[in-house]
């Protein structure tokens, strides 16, 4: 609309807004300040007129909302009134290995996975079961009676032999850890070892039928007098036979071990390496599966030597914490002759368990071929498997 005569367009402008408006200040034009007293006004601005139309919130919703939205309105909750259901992790699957010997600085790896959780994560229950004869572990594995067992390379190649369905999936120490122990004095006057009318022991039938038959073919002529005694009379007492006189050298598997023991008795020895004497470089210990079971337990075998692989690492990066969370998981290992032998052998813990040697498995068995101790050869493949191949 064009301004009436006496008004000025700028009149017809109004000035920018303000919360308020001093008393003082003279009325702006809008107001028309002709019919407006100075004493009526008022510090409040008038706002102008509400524009005609939809509100700009309005504009962004939809033009044609559903009509399920429509039908529930108030009634669609904007905060969830219950909470999530809870996510139920998958069972554990149960593995039982059951031990070489009882509890020692050699099973270091897998008591390091069990307390760290290194199995649990990976969604195993693994149970640990020392047995009752050193004899054992391989005749419950061979029957199934238990999931995975430890032992020696030479112990495998003379039970396979025999026709016991065993296979190695893992080496958890890939240095021999055998060993004839012997009383001192064993010496004659000119510094030869003299066995004559000795009697010696021994442990377990792979170190009866190999290592100690092997060591003594290759270091001695066999005089007469030379008697054995029987395993059953010696295995877990090799100690107490050895302070107790009872034997006068024992093979053994834990050469770090028992020598320091029968020191801190007052029994003085002398050990014999069988690296040392003619018997080839093997594996010292290794896991063992049932190789007419293990399709159905190859994933969480799988799995178990990933948590031991973990667990070896982790050991020889921290040494001595490892030491202490393995006296403190098991009291009965603290004690000054284990704590000395452990500097000895977690450097000897295999940093691949998976891996495995083709030479040095094919290499052994041809050597007890040569020997005389087997009478045919058992395939590489009915021997070992390295689970992490993409062809085991």
């Amino acid at each position: 609309m064009a301004p009436s005569e006496g008004e000025s367009s700028e009149a017809l402008i109004a000035p920018p807004l303000t919360l308020e408006t001093e008393v003082n200040t003279p009325p702006p034009a809008f107001y028309r300040a002709e019919t407006l007293a100075q004493d009526e006004l008022t510090p409040l601005v008038r706002l102008p007129p509400q524009i005609e139309g939809p509100s700009f919130i309005e504009l962004l919703l939809p033009a044609d909302p559903s009509p399920d939205i429509e039908a529930q309105g108030a009634d669609i909750p904007s905060v969830a009134s219950t909470p999530a259901e809870p996510i139920v992790p998958p069972p554990l699957i149960a593995l039982e290995i059951t031990l070489d010997w009882y509890l020692n600085p050699q099973h270091a790896a897998l008591l390091v996975a069990r307390e760290k959780g290194m199995f649990v994560r990976r969604g195993l229950n693994v149970t640990l079961v020392s047995p009752a004869d050193p004899n054992v572990p391989t005749k419950l594995l061979a029957a199934g009676r238990t999931d995975l067992a430890l032992g020696r390379q030479p112990q495998l190649h003379l039970l396979a032999s025999k026709g016991l369905p065993l296979i190695r999936v893992a080496t958890l120490i890939g240095t021999p850890m055998a060993g004839l122990l012997l009383r001192d004095p064993m010496f004659n006057g000119n510094g030869e070892l003299s066995l004559e009318g000795v009697h010696l022991g021994y442990t377990d039938l792979d170190g009866r039928d190999i290592l100690l038959s092997r060591l003594l073919a290759n270091v001695l002529t066999l005089e007469k007098g030379l008697e054995l005694v029987d395993a059953r009379e010696v295995h877990y007492s090799a100690r107490d036979t050895m302070r107790e006189s009872v034997v006068d050298g024992v093979m053994i598997n834990h050469r770090f071990l028992l020598p320091r023991q029968l020191v801190d008795e007052g029994v003085a020895s002398r050990f014999l390496s069988v690296e040392e004497h003619g018997i080839p470089h093997h594996d010292g210990l290794i896991l063992m599966a049932n190789r007419d079971r293990l399709n159905g337990k190859r994933e969480a075998i799988r799995a178990l030597v990933a948590a031991i692989e973990e667990a070896t690492l982790w050991i020889v990066n921290h040494p001595e914490q490892a030491w202490e969370l393995l006296a403190a998981s098991e009291p009965a290992l603290d004690d000054p002759a284990t704590h000395a032998a452990w500097s000895h052998v977690f450097p000897r813990l295999s940093l691949q368990p998976a891996a495995l040697d083709h030479g040095r498995y094919r290499g052994f068995e041809q050597y007890l071929l040569d020997a005389g101790v087997l009478d045919t050869a058992t395939p590489l493949e009915r021997l070992a498997i390295d689970l992490g191949a993409l062809t085991p």
